[in-house]
């Protein structure tokens, strides 16, 4: 027997190294994956971390840094939520998801930061960046001033709304800092991140967060979606005077993030009997960063397999999946959730999702200087009524570009935090709230002078823009461009 000890060791010995081995070889699958984190919002304890401190690609989870460092300026006295901030050809010119005001609009702070929040509006981040920052640049130099302060080492910002770039990466644990940050600096702020709704005119767009208004107790915080990051979600929850934060990256689908974002909360609000028995993680500020590069999810989110291009307004595909997408269920038979009022029946994670929202007055957002009372009410007439004259030129735009192929969007427009509504604007250009009452009119009448142009030729078809009328052309002119495919964004 004492000589078989030595051989059992050894073998022992053996097997672990080989345990080592392979969990150093299926690390960065792992971390490639997703990132989960559930900390205290009060303690930044850390109830939950799951590859928390692997750089990330934020998305437009990146606008609670904009948020935090406008609010910030408007606490210290430097504009008001009434300043009006002026569109900037440099902010039109932005990807979707965003509102599509033309150059030269004006807003307040106030509405601005509402459409950036609950629309993930693109162009109103670089709006809100231009009147504090002075320019994209200036403001991503505070926006990493302000990641520096708070600790968040993980962290750099090359634009304010986390449009696809290289140099954009964040983590689990710097945006569960920057959420705790959030909270305790801008208490009489919090409201601009649990808004249910926005109403601009005629259009009322619902908050990308699902929690909000299905999860009891959900009262915050922000979704984000690129190719490159998967479905990103920074979510919070409170009950019995305890609040939650949980960070979910990577997911596969904006149910997905929402599910697992619940499961995190549900098991932090039920843990507090046997918290005795768990070994403690620390606080969030003291997990240790993993120095690496982000996981590129475009392949996964992106690809060829993907029924349809991924965005953040994922709501049809999940209807034709039976009401989930992917593994949003995955492991959700151990967790289950009160209804509204925490009261029975249960409910599982991925029928509180699909579940409607309760039902809430949305915010009324508009374009021009703050209003009350008469003068908001022609306010928002006014939008609408730009709407209305708006609609015939988005009309005849997408009849007279059907058969062109190269008019669909570029994969850095899909790539481009197309929370919901995206896919819209993409296909809409002409349809943006803030177009003038001219522009419809001019639209109408190239629409109808192509169709005259091009009846006496069948083989005529029309240009890729749409929008100009163009000359009797040879057959040789139908020759569509060599970029039928949507380009690879780097």
């Amino acid at each position: 027997m004492h000589a078989l000890r030595p051989l059992l060791r050894k073998s022992l010995f053996n097997l672990v190294a080989a345990t080592l081995a392979c969990a150093a070889l299926l690390a960065p699958r792992a971390a490639s994956a997703e990132a989960l984190l559930l900390i205290e919002a009060d303690s930044g304890k850390v109830l939950q971390a799951d590859n928390a401190t692997i750089p990330w690609y934020p998305a437009s989870v990146t606008k609670i840094m904009t948020a935090y460092v406008t609010l910030k300026a408007v606490k210290d006295g430097r504009l008001t939520l009434d300043t009006l901030l002026t569109v900037s050809p440099t902010a039109a010119s932005q990807s979707p998801s965003k509102m599509g005001f033309r150059p030269g609009t004006q807003l307040t702070v106030d509405n601005a930061l509402k459409m950036m929040m609950v629309k993930s509006a693109n162009d109103m981040a670089v709006v809100l960046a231009e009147g504090v920052g002075g320019s994209v640049d200036g403001f991503s130099a505070m926006m990493n001033d302000t990641a520096r302060k708070l600790g968040m080492t993980q962290t750099s910002y090359v634009n304010p709304n986390g449009l696809p770039a290289d140099g954009q990466i964040t983590s689990a644990r710097d945006l569960g800092i920057l959420a705790r940050s959030f909270l305790r600096d801008l208490p009489e702020y919090e409201y601009f991140v649990h808004i249910p709704a926005i109403r601009f005119g005629k259009r009322t767009t619902g908050n990308f967060n699902k929690l909000i208004g299905r999860y009891p107790g959900a009262d915050g915080f922000k979704t984000g979606f690129i190719c490159a990051s998967g479905y990103n979600l920074v979510a919070s929850a409170s009950r019995n005077g305890r609040r939650l934060i949980a960070v979910v990256l990577g997911a596969n689908s904006g149910t997905a993030r929402a599910v697992k974002a619940a499961q995190l909360l549900e098991r932090g609000f039920s843990q507090d009997n046997l918290s005795w028995l768990r070994p403690s993680l620390g606080t969030v500020d003291n997990l240790v960063p993993v120095d690496a590069s982000p996981p590129n999810l475009r392949d996964e989110m992106c690809g060829p397999n993907r029924k349809r291009p991924a965005s953040d307004d994922d709501d049809a595909l999940i209807a034709a999946n039976g009401g989930t997408s992917g593994s949003a269920t995955g492991g959700e038979a151990q967790v289950t959730f009160f209804t509204a009022g925490l009261q029975p029946p249960l409910m599982k994670a991925s029928e509180l999702m699909a579940s409607a929202p309760t039902a809430a007055e949305p915010v009324l957002v508009y374009t021009g200087p703050t209003r009350t009372g008469t003068a908001l009410i022609a306010a928002v007439a006014a939008d609408a009524d730009q709407q209305t004259v708006a609609k015939p030129r988005g009309k005849k735009s997408r009849v007279a570009k059907k058969p062109d192929a190269a008019d669909k969007p570029k994969d850095g427009n899909k790539d481009g935090n197309k929370d919901a509504g995206a896919k819209t604007a993409a296909a809409k250009p002409g349809a943006k709230q803030g177009d003038a009452k001219s522009d419809g009119k001019t639209a109408a009448k190239p629409a109808g002078t192509k169709h005259a142009a091009a009846k006496p030729d069948a083989s005529a078809k029309p240009a890729a823009t749409g929008d100009q009328a163009p000359k009797p052309v040879k057959p040789k002119a139908v020759t569509k461009p060599a970029a039928t495919k949507p380009a690879n964004n780097s």
